[in-house]
């Protein structure tokens, strides 16, 4: 359970991005959250992963985000960035699979167990041994992918998972998403994307939350789509 009470936050003084926010998360929802640039999307992502502090409080799984709990909060969440080169540091996709459980304290034998079991359950075996500046694109997000699964977060936080992938691979990225159990909010522009991926949406405006529900009716609201600053997905204006 992820739970945000009554959260402000602001960069400068008196210049709110996030203004009162209030939600619930439950296990295993698959949560899209959307809106136009600057709307508070990212921002929120930062806060759950305690990277800025703000007003109200945050919980997860009854844990409140602060200073002295961002260890352990850190072990429930996994961050999948928009920019995989900024996830991918080590050679190999198995050191890099392999670098956050052993740095957590866990045996060789079984880190290499782990990084098994989400490369077979992804269909990614090919790629264990691979360099990550010799693949392609959507190979590396999916490893992405595959890196965060090796710390067995329960959430998974996602951002942009589908920016600047060609069609197939965003295909192959859309499905691998579709198929991973945890808890998933993700932040996208990519709609079409959203309403593949995500049972629920949080549409934001302006630091607050505007709509949220079904993401069948929300994504297919073209008024409110368009009120606030974004246009119904590609399959549903076509329709």
């Amino acid at each position: 359970m992820i739970e945000f009470k009554d959260v402000s936050f602001a960069y400068e003084k008196d210049k709110y991005v996030l203004r009162d926010m209030s939600f619930e998360i439950g296990s295993g929802e698959s949560v899209g959250l959307i809106g136009a640039n600057g709307a508070g999307k990212s921002t929120i992502m930062k806060l759950l992963l305690g990277l800025v502090q703000g007003e109200g409080s945050i919980l997860v799984d009854g844990i409140e985000v602060k200073k002295e709990t961002l260890g352990e909060i850190r072990s429930k969440l996994g961050f999948v960035l928009q920019n995989s080169d900024n996830q991918m540091f080590m050679p190999t996709v198995y050191e890099d699979m392999s670098f956050g459980p052993l740095n957590y304290g866990l045996g060789r034998e079984e880190t290499d167990r782990r990084v098994d079991e989400v490369l077979a359950s992804l269909h990614l075996e090919d790629l264990k041994y691979r360099y990550n500046h010799k693949i392609s694109g959507g190979e590396k997000r999916m490893a992405a992918i595959a890196t965060v699964l090796a710390m067995q977060p329960d959430t998974i936080l996602m951002d942009e998972p589908t920016s600047a992938l060609d069609p197939y691979n965003r295909r192959i990225v859309i499905n691998t998403i579709r198929e991973l159990r945890q808890t998933k909010i993700i932040t996208s522009h990519d709609l079409d994307m959203i309403l593949e991926t995500c049972g629920r949406v949080i549409l934001i405006s302006e630091g607050r939350i505007v709509a949220d529900g079904p993401a069948e009716e929300i994504l297919s609201d073209k008024e409110l789509l368009e009120a606030n600053r974004m246009e119904l997905p590609l399959s549903k204006s076509s329709n």
